[in-house]
């Protein structure tokens, strides 16, 4: 989503400027073009150089520069940025925007571009929680500027609470959203991910080796894309994106009550979990013992179906499965796509190498009612995720 964007990465001074190089590297890895300004605080905790290096252009630092107002600097940055972000942002620099001071070349190129601004306070707790802080940020707000909220923790001045900095990966993210093409705007997304576990006994259960990724890079897709998204879970190792409403569960039916409880509010529903088939007719109390028989023999029932019942009620929500297959791919996923009244089905073959459980890349094909085979190529789960949603956000408008 980031690839040959160009944002204007302002950093302020605080010793949170060294997240701010990983947030650079992080722009990068994704493909943005990144133009640099340091304040001269900033410059008293990282070099210049260091974010020449990674980003691969000149830093710019000076309002007065020679070379650079040839070009009028300010302004050309202003106009170059589709994106501006501010990390950290201290109170001094929102203090200043929030006032129209721009005696600095960071702060007269925030006053100059038409572009979204991003804010990412860092400061002491007192400083976030003092009153005329607290107006300034209303007031850029109001404005129409964007800001996140610094995470909570143990800060470098010795006291504890709210004013770090963000994770970079967090910070990536909402820049994410906010460049992404809010097709999606006015939607709620329910999205389902991760495995299921059924209970043997106290300390052993049934699964699968759905790692959750997949499901995870749709919501965090449909998220960047406008939608509002709650994410109903099974166990993962995995974050919740930044801002997805995140439901955890652990067996079947623990998902079936919650995602029929979240369904009412959705609009699109898309059901990536590896939900288990089969759950013990009876979890034992206690740890099963080895014994000297030579077999166990186990009995299992049927758990509910949650994408049939939910085809069944789906009215005028799109209604997205996944059938992840080992063995006659197109014919299973059709069958799954009539039978369960889906709008569209997600197919892939997990014994192929880049397409199984807990790997980053995904290989799919769309199967579509009207008889329809989208192939895709192998590519990362987040750009199957965005595919995905490009031809959800086209039965949607359709």
């Amino acid at each position: 989503m980031l690839r040959g964007k160009r944002i204007v990465l302002g950093v302020s001074g605080g010793i949170a400027v060294y997240k701010a190089v990983e947030l650079l590297r992080l722009y990068v890895k994704a493909g943005a073009e990144v133009s640099v300004i340091m304040t001269r605080a900033a410059q008293q905790f990282v070099t210049p150089l260091t974010f020449q290096t990674l980003s691969g252009n000149p830093v710019h630092t000076d309002l007065f520069d020679l070379y650079q107002e040839k070009e009028i600097g300010h302004i050309s940055l202003a106009d170059r940025a589709e994106l501006f972000v501010v990390a950290p942002a201290t109170a001094n620099v929102v203090g200043k925007v929030a006032g129209g001071i721009a005696d600095d070349l960071l702060t007269t190129t925030i006053m100059a571009t038409k572009a979204p601004v991003l804010f990412v306070p860092a400061m002491n707790v007192n400083m976030w929680e003092n009153p005329l802080y607290r107006q300034n940020q209303e007031k850029l707000t109001g404005l129409g500027y964007h800001f996140m909220e610094p995470a909570t923790g143990m800060l470098a001045c010795g006291w504890e609470g709210k004013g770090k900095l963000p994770d970079p990966q967090a910070i990536l993210e909402q820049t994410q959203a906010l460049l992404g093409p809010a097709d999606l705007a006015g939607e709620t997304v329910l999205v389902t991910a991760g495995p299921t576990r059924e209970e043997l006994d106290p300390v052993r259960y049934l699964s699968n080796y759905s790692s959750g990724k997949m499901g995870y890079a749709i919501a965090a897709a449909a998220r960047n894309r406008g939608a509002r998204v709650i994410l109903v879970s099974g166990p993962t190792c995995l974050d919740a994106p930044c801002g997805v409403e995140l439901h955890q569960v652990v067996s079947a039916r623990q998902m079936r009550e919650a995602v029929l409880a979240q369904a009412a509010s959705a609009s699109i529903i898309i059901k990536a979990a590896a939900v288990a088939d089969y759950r013990p007719a009876q979890a034992a109390a206690q740890k099963i013992k080895k014994t000297g028989a030579e077999a166990l023999t186990l009995t299992l029932e049927k758990n509910p179906d949650i994408l049939a019942e939910l085809g069944r009620i789906k009215e005028q929500r799109i209604l997205v499965g996944f059938a992840a297959e080992t063995a006659d791919l197109l014919a299973n996923a059709r069958k799954k796509l009539t039978e369960k009244g889906l709008d569209m089905i997600v197919a892939n073959d997990v014994s192929q190498p880049g397409a199984g459980f807990d790997v980053d890349t995904n290989i799919v094909r769309l199967l579509y009612p009207d008889g329809r085979v989208e192939e895709l190529p192998q590519m990362s789960k987040d750009e199957v995720a965005h595919r995905l949603l490009d031809r959800v956000a086209g039965l949607r408008k359709a």
